[in-house]
């Protein structure tokens, strides 16, 4: 994931930070607590396309912290 279109990115439905992971392949929104596909670099910003954060998932942003 290019880390220069990482920091213009925003999530679409709240419009804040996303945080990438490279595991997943997905952008994360702990604010929304979904995740956004990226599939061939490309980030997928469509509500229908995300899913929901696992509750171990939103729990290591806090541990990062």
């Amino acid at each position: 994931m290019d880390k220069k279109l990482l920091t213009i990115l925003a999530c679409p439905l709240c419009k804040g930070e996303l945080v990438y992971n490279k595991d997943s392949s997905e952008l994360f929104c702990y604010l929304d607590s979904l995740a956004y596909p990226v599939r061939d670099d490309i980030p997928i910003m469509l509500e229908n396309e995300a899913r929901e954060l696992t509750p171990d998932e939103k729990a290591s942003r806090k541990k990062k912290k």
